[in-house]
């Protein structure tokens, strides 16, 4: 992959620390670390504004309660988990960050699939009839809002990657005419199977299935469906299924909302693999032939049709906004962000119903609290205003700050950096802090400086190859050309090294991630996740009161949306 200049400095900036560790940092990491005394988390009422483990306890046991019913956007469990941060923000002294409201209403559209264990894709291939199941082979939505569904006798056509990319010379619906037809598409991008092509490892947006399902829409398709495979996704089927399953939102369309699915889903891998011999066809072979330049798309010998009911619901949710504001340069700002939202809960679970999300994001709402109460009682005030955004239907693909940031308090051009935070898992201390984007912008040096009086240096994400800069907040303020940062604490921890910081990763991945599981635990080891957000915290700060406006690098995507955007608010 081709860096220019400025991931070149990025990457002398981490030679730089790499040479120059702490001088017990290697008999630190060789020694066994001795594990914290279990917090007692503080209580309502006694929260300090210093950034401590028992406070970041104390928010995350209150909000990650079976009380909140797992934060699920538009029930109860909303209503409590934004009153609580409202009542924390005003404790602390924060003005609202709406006008004269902590809230800003994000009008959606609920969708709730009728008689799912009734749903099948019936498709139709050599004379023959074969049924998909919903939730065992495959899960379905609608993006209409409609109430009714039905494809009848659809054709089927294996697109590839589903990806249109000029600036890499793949078209993957080159000569196709898909209009009307359900298309099949790979998960990921090419890069996953070639890291020669579009950025290797590092998933682009054309990767995620967000862009998958837009694409198939601006090419006339009737229906998306994306074939799953675990690796490539970043998630096993169970996420998907999990993830899927029940009540689905979506903003109210407005005047240049662009076309939307009629049917969107996924495939499991053997179910497309059933589907795909069914037609005659080797999925195998044309997965290998898809990572290639000069795909041709394939039309299937099948048909397929499906019908399902929805209910849909007109509903009201609400992002969360609190200021601290600025004292000689109060227009522009930096946002902290970290979403409330999560998956509520499941009756038809046996045992634990309810998704807690302790980790996510109980983790980046405790930690938005504890920044906000540091710049709120921070002397001297910040120069710059900070903006402390919870956004709600991140889950359901980013819709909160979507909203916000197509209706912002603070106007894009005049948004410093958006900071954000989700799942700071609590493995305790690491060396080193991943950022999750490493090398797009002028972010990164924030950060590797604020970690130098921790003796810690940052790293490039683990696993780019699962697009996780396209699964949170952040990319819809990236998206705008609002430079970001999304980091958590690195593998490396001072406990285990490398080793033992994967396995934790992977334990939660595979056992919590998405899942009632997701608890707080009393014996969590904290004290890595504190120096996290203490750096965090530092990186604000320093913006705060600087006058100048972090950059994008010379190859980022996002370089040319800001300076054209700056420009023309030049010309206003």
């Amino acid at each position: 992959m081709r860096r220019l200049p400025f991931l070149v400095i990025t990457g002398c900036l981490l030679a730089a620390c790499a040479q120059t560790p702490p001088p017990d940092a290697a008999n630190i990491a060789a020694a066994p670390v001795p594990k914290p005394a279990p917090v007692k988390p503080t209580t309502d009422g006694h929260f300090t504004p210093e950034i401590n483990a028992a406070n970041f306890a104390g928010y995350d046991v209150r909000l990650a309660s079976d009380e909140f019913e797992g934060r699920k956007p538009g029930t109860i469990g909303e209503r409590m988990t934004t009153t609580y941060l409202i009542d924390q923000f005003r404790s602390m002294g924060l003005k609202p960050g709406n006008g004269d409201s902590y809230l800003q209403s994000v009008p959606a559209v609920e969708t709730t699939l009728l008689d799912g264990n009734k749903v099948a894709l019936d498709v139709s291939a050599g004379g023959k009839v074969e049924k998909y199941n919903y939730r065992s082979d495959l899960i379905v939505d609608t993006l209409q809002n409609a109430p009714d569904v039905q494809l009848k006798d659809a054709g089927l056509v294996f697109a590839g990657y589903g990806i249109v990319a000029p600036e890499y010379h793949w078209n993957d619906y080159a000569g196709l005419d898909v209009k009307g037809k359900i298309v099949v598409v790979l998960v990921n991008d090419p890069g996953h199977a070639d890291p020669a092509l579009f950025k290797g490892r590092n998933m682009t947006y054309y990767g995620r299935w967000t862009y998958k399902y837009e694409e198939a829409a601006r090419q006339g398709a009737a229906g998306c469906l994306i074939v799953h495979e675990t690796g490539a996704a970043g998630y096993p089927w169970e996420v998907v299924v999990n993830s899927w399953s029940g009540p689905q939102f979506s903003l109210v369309p407005e005047a240049s909302t662009p076309p939307q699915l009629a049917v969107a889903g996924w495939l499991t891998g053997d179910a497309a693999h059933r589907l795909f011999a069914s037609a005659g066809a080797d999925l195998d072979a044309l997965e290998k032939a898809a990572a290639k330049p000069g795909f041709t798309p394939l039309p299937l010998q099948a048909t397929a049709s499906i019908a399902f009911r929805n209910q849909i619901r007109d509903m009201q949710t609400d992002n969360v906004l609190a200021l601290v504001p600025g004292t000689t340069r109060k227009d522009e700002a930096i946002v902290y962000s970290a979403h409330w939202d999560h998956f509520g809960r499941d009756p038809t679970l046996k045992g634990d119903q309810i998704y807690n999300g302790a980790v996510d994001n109980g983790t980046g709402l405790s930690a938005l609290l504890e920044i906000a109460d540091a710049f709120a009682h921070q002397n001297p005030p910040p120069q710059r205003s900070i903006l402390f955004l919870a956004p709600t239907m991140e889950e359901a693909g980013l819709l909160g700050s979507q909203y916000y940031t197509l209706h912002p308090t603070f106007p894009m051009t005049r948004t410093v950096a958006d900071i954000n935070m989700d799942e700071l898992i609590p493995w305790g201390r690491t060396h080193n802090m991943a950022i999750i984007g490493f090398g797009q912008s002028q972010m990164d040096h924030y950060l590797a400086d604020a970690l130098k009086p921790q003796g810690r240096t940052i790293s490039a994400d683990e696993e780019p190859e699962k697009g996780f800069f396209y699964r949170s907040d952040q990319l819809n303020f990236a998206r705008l050309g609002v430079p970001v940062l999304y980091a958590r604490g690195g593998f490396d921890k001072l406990d285990g090294g490398e080793a033992a910081g994967r396995a934790a990763y992977d334990d939660f991945t595979a056992h919590r991630y998405h899942k009632p599981a997701d608890n707080y635990d009393p014996n969590w080891d904290l004290s890595g996740v504190i120096e996290d957000v203490k750096a965090l915290y530092a990186v604000g700060k320093r913006l705060a009161d600087e006058s100048t406006f972090p950059q994008w690098s010379a190859d980022s995507e996002f370089r040319a949306v800001r300076e054209a955007s700056l420009k023309a608010a030049e010309k206003r």
